[in-house]
């Protein structure tokens, strides 16, 4: 499947009606108040040019699996990833049985500084070795450590404010591309168009974020569909070798928690307004407490739009979290958690290791797609 993947060019799935579309995405949205907020972070030293200077993720290409032999369209289903991920393999599939099933164009967008939107030195193992290596000796009893991780590990520990701004970055993205959408500037699709998501771990987050505060209100009809994600932040626990070692998941849940209370984002540019609203509503998904019922009045609301799909065995984004965040009175009605038949992990739902039967990978997958097609279609 992987091999029908291209940033450069068509490419017409085989024996399906199905095409994939590479798009290029410059930020414009809110770019001159996020670079001011990066200016002021602090590098790590393994990368020290600002991330405001980072031409990968100012500039990049997306790209959309579409029904094959249609123009334009009046439906989008965003797909988002979860947090450190480098590679769109697992989520091809996915976007081709949601693009079968739902009869609708499914745009893969990375989240800011993922995916293709990062240097390749931060992904290179050679080059860093010398860097695991230092942040091994300095950091003492260490867990999770990897090469993998070291870039994110690395940035957050330095300054865990890059969260709150990759979000907030990757949320004006959003709103960019469904405002180009909906001015009839995309390509592919018409100006009455309806976006609605498919969110993967901390990619529901984001599409939580941007749908409640939705500032050009864009998305009064739009549906939310989450896998393994939709957990209030306080819940989640990203201490793995694949996404943040420990020492930066300690660091950003003290922060998030703590200091980040008393952050305020700046009033100047003309996009001050949008920001406001995408803050405000990533705090109300910070804690679990909700003493003014903030972000239970937005789901209840918005209870017939959204549906969120929890593992049992999940230990980075568990069910709880998810009860958290709509309410113990909505709990029941807008999330659903579900077991497979075999060892899995989040990140890996549907391991294709060799040792499980394909029957019980298939009905599991089925169990999940099945349920978003119902939903988004």
């Amino acid at each position: 499947m992987d091999s029908c993947f291209s940033f450069e060019r068509e490419v017409t799935l085989p024996g399906k009606p199905v095409v994939t579309l590479p798009f290029e995405f410059t930020r414009e949205l809110g770019r001159e108040e996020v670079s001011q907020l990066q200016k002021s972070i602090q590098s790590a030293p393994f990368c020290p040019a600002a991330d405001s200077t980072i031409g990968e993720n100012q500039q990049f290409k997306y790209v959309i699996f579409a029904p094959a032999g249609a123009d334009r369209f009046d439906r989008a289903i965003i797909l988002l990833h979860g947090l450190n991920e480098r590679s769109w393999n697992k989520y091809l599939t996915w976007a081709e049985d949601l693009v079968m099933t739902c009869g609708v164009p499914v745009v893969l967008f990375p989240i800011a500084f993922h995916m293709n939107r990062t240097p390749a030195a931060w992904v290179t193992p050679r080059g860093l070795v010398p860097w695991l290596n230092r942040r091994k000796q300095e950091i003492k009893n260490l867990c999770n450590a990897s090469f993998f991780n070291l870039a994110l590990s690395s940035r957050l520990s330095v300054s865990p404010l890059r969260f709150y701004s990759s979000g907030l970055e990757s949320a004006f993205n959003l709103i960019q591309l469904i405002n180009d959408m909906k001015q009839g500037r995309h390509p592919l699709f018409t100006e009455s168009v309806r976006t609605d998501f498919f969110a993967y771990s901390i990619g529901a987050l984001l599409a939580q974020v941007v749908l409640m505060a939705d500032p050009y209100e864009n998305l009064p009809d739009s549906r939310l569909f989450t896998f393994c994600g939709g957990s209030v932040f306080e819940r989640m626990n990203g201490n793995s070798r694949d996404i943040m070692d420990q020492e930066a998941y300690q660091k950003i849940r003290e922060y998030y928690l703590g200091e980040f209370h008393n952050f305020q984002q700046g009033q100047d540019g003309r996009q001050a307004g949008v920001s406001d609203k995408l803050t405000n509503a990533f705090r109300l998904m910070i804690r679990s407490a909700d003493p003014e019922d903030g972000r239970r009045m937005f789901f209840a609301g918005a209870k017939d739009r959204i549906l969120m799909i929890s593992l049992r065995q999940d230990t980075v984004i568990p069910t709880v979290g998810l009860h958290e965040a709509t309410g113990q009175e909505l709990a029941g009605y807008m999330t659903r958690e579900l077991d497979f038949p075999y060892e899995y992990t989040h990140q890996s739902p549907f391991p294709e290791n060799g040792k499980i039967h394909e029957t019980e990978l298939i009905t599991s997958f089925r169990s999940v797609f099945d349920r978003a097609a119902g939903f988004l279609a």
